[in-house]
C-alpha cells in the first residue's frame, strides 16, 4: 500500500481523503488551498493580515517566479483594499528611487539602476509586471494617495553619496561642498566598497567613520528643522546619508567575521522602514525580502546560535501584532541563481526537499498550493504540531546543490518564525529581462530599465 504522503497518492485523493500521519496531516487539515495566482481570489485570502501596519512577504530564493507573482498579487490586494501605501524592497535606496519614479510618473533620476549583480533579482518579467500594474494604479490617484516604492538595503554606496550631494546642490550649495569633502574619504572606493573595508581594517587606509557620521548627523538635523514640511526629496537625501554611514560600517565589519555585519545590515533595513513609516503617520508598508530577513531570527539558529538579529525580529519587537511575517516555501522545481558571487545567472534544478525538513512535511500534506495560518488565534493545531525545530531551506542568489545540506538549510521553529506559510509544491525560475553582463548586450537597451527596454 503506497504512503498516503507520496506524490502519486496525494494527487489521487480529494479534500475528503485520508490525511497523512504526523505533522503533514495537521498541515493538510489546516491548510487553505490557494487558487491560481492570477485569480483575484488569491489576494483576498490574505485580507486577514490587512489590519497590520507592516506585512512582510518572504521568499525561499531570489529567483523563483511563483514567489514574485504571489507577492505581487498579495500586495495589489493590500494596496487596493487595505490602504497600504509603501512597497519596501530588499534593494538599495538609490536603485529603488528609479522604480519609484517609474510608478509615480516622476522624472527619471540620474544614473543607472540595478546595474550590478544580481540583476535578475529585480530586473525580471515577473517584477516588471507588478511595476506596470502599480504605475497604472497610481496614474488614477493624486500624488498624496499614490503608493511608493523604497529600498531598504545598503550596498549602493556610490549612488547614495551622489544623491546626498545632488540634493544639497539644489538647496544649499555651501553644504554640498562640505558633503563632497567629507565623502572624499570614501570616493576612491565607491565602486569597490569591500576593498575599502579590507584596507581600513588592515590599517593601510584611514577609516571614514567620523566623516560619514558627521554627514548623517547634519542631514538628520536638517530633517528635524524642516519636519513640518512634506519634503520627499529631503527624506530621500537623509536616507541616502544613512545608507552611506551604515555601509561604511558594514564593509569594515565584513572583515571581522561573526554577526556584526549581518546585524548592521538588517538594523539598517529596519531603521529605513521605520523612517518611511514615521514620515507618514497613516502609512502602511508591504515588505518584499528573503525569508532569512523577514522571519523572526529568534526562532532560528541564526538567533539561537549565531547571535544574529533580523528585520522580522526587529519589526515584531517594535510593532508586535501590527507586524505580520509571511514565509514562502517550495519542494522542488527550477531557480534562477549563480554558482558564486558575480557569476553568470543560470537556471538550476532545485533538489527535492530533505526528509527532515519543514518543506518535506509541507510536500507530504498533498496540496499543491496553500496558505497555512500559524497565528495563535487560528487554533488549528499547527503551532503544536510544528513546534519542534526542523530544517528549513534558504536559497539566496547563490545555489550549490552539491553542498545543499550545509549551504542552504538551518534549524527553525516555523510557527514562531512566521505568522503564515505560503506553499508552492513545484516552482519555476524567474525570467530575466536582460543579460547579466552588459557586454553581452551591445545595444545598451537594458540601461533604460525600469523605464523601458
Amino acid at each position: 500500500m503506497p504512503d498516503i504522503g507520496s506524490p502519486v497518492e496525494r494527487r489521487q485523493v480529494g479534500r475528503d481523503r485520508l490525511l497523512p500521519r504526523g505533522p503533514a496531516g495537521v498541515i493538510a487539515a489546516a491548510a487553505e488551498p490557494l487558487p491560481p495566482i492570477d485569480d483575484p481570489e488569491f489576494g483576498r485570502l490574505f485580507d486577514r493580515f490587512g489590519d497590520a501596519r507592516v506585512v512582510l512577504l518572504g521568499e525561499a530564493s531570489h529567483g523563483t517566479s511563483e514567489f514574485y507573482r504571489a507577492r505581487a498579487a498579495i500586495t495589489r490586494w493590500l494596496i487596493e483594499h487595505r490602504g497600504f501605501s509603501i512597497v519596501a524592497l530588499e534593494a538599495d535606496w538609490p536603485d529603488a528611487q528609479a522604480l519609484d519614479a517609474r510608478v509615480r510618473g516622476k522624472p527619471r533620476p540620474p544614473g543607472g539602476a540595478f546595474a550590478r549583480f544580481p540583476q535578475w533579482m529585480w530586473k525580471n518579467r515577473e517584477f516588471d509586471g507588478f511595476l506596470r500594474w502599480l504605475a497604472a494604479h497610481n496614474a488614477s490617484h493624486g500624488r498624496g494617495s499614490q503608493a511608493r516604492i523604497a529600498g531598504l538595503d545598503l550596498y549602493n554606496l556610490a549612488g547614495s553619496m551622489r544623491a546626498v550631494v545632488d540634493y544639497l546642490e539644489r538647496v544649499d550649495p555651501e553644504a554640498a561642498k562640505v558633503a563632497r569633502e567629507r565623502y572624499g574619504c570614501l570616493t576612491p572606493w565607491a565602486q569597490e566598497p569591500a576593498a575599502y573595508g579590507r584596507m581600513a581594517v588592515s590599517g593601510r587606509y584611514a577609516a571614514c567613520e567620523g566623516a560619514v557620521t558627521a554627514m548623517l548627523r547634519e542631514m538628520l538635523d536638517r530633517q528635524f528643522r524642516e519636519r513640518g514640511r512634506a519634503d520627499e526629496d529631503l527624506l530621500d537625501a537623509a536616507q541616502s546619508a544613512r545608507l552611506v554611514k551604515d555601509a561604511e560600517a558594514y564593509y569594515r565589519a565584513m572583515y571581522y567575521g561573526g554577526a556584526e555585519a549581518w546585524n548592521l545590515r538588517d538594523t539598517h533595513m529596519f531603521d529605513t522602514l521605520k523612517a518611511l513609516l514615521d514620515a507618514r503617520r497613516d502609512a502602511k508598508a508591504v515588505v518584499w525580502a528573503h525569508n532569512s530577513h523577514i522571519g523572526d531570527a529568534r526562532a532560528t539558529e541564526m538567533g539561537a546560535m549565531r547571535d544574529e538579529v533580523n528585520l522580522g525580529q526587529l519589526c515584531r519587537e517594535a510593532w508586535g501584532d501590527s507586524a505580520r511575517l509571511i514565509g514562502f516555501g517550495t519542494h522542488a522545481g527550477t531557480v534562477a541563481c549563480a554558482d558564486d558571487w558575480d557569476g553568470p545567472m543560470e537556471v538550476r534544478d532545485v533538489k527535492p526537499s530533505m526528509a527532515e525538513s519543514h518543506e518535506r512535511q509541507s510536500h507530504n500534506a498533498g496540496i499543491d498550493r496553500f496558505l497555512l495560518d500559524m497565528r495563535p488565534e487560528a487554533r488549528n493545531g499547527v503551532r503544536r504540531a510544528l513546534a519542534d525545530p526542523r530544517l528549513e531551506r534558504f536559497i539566496g542568489v547563490i545555489y550549490r546543490p552539491e553542498t545543499e545540506r550545509w549551504s542552504h538549510y538551518a534549524d527553525c521553529r516555523l510557527p514562531e518564525q512566521y505568522d503564515a506559510w505560503v506553499w508552492f509544491d513545484e516552482t519555476t525560475a524567474v525570467t530575466p529581462l536582460a543579460p547579466e553582463h552588459p557586454a553581452d548586450h551591445p545595444t545598451g537597451a537594458e540601461d533604460t530599465w525600469p523605464f523601458g527596454l
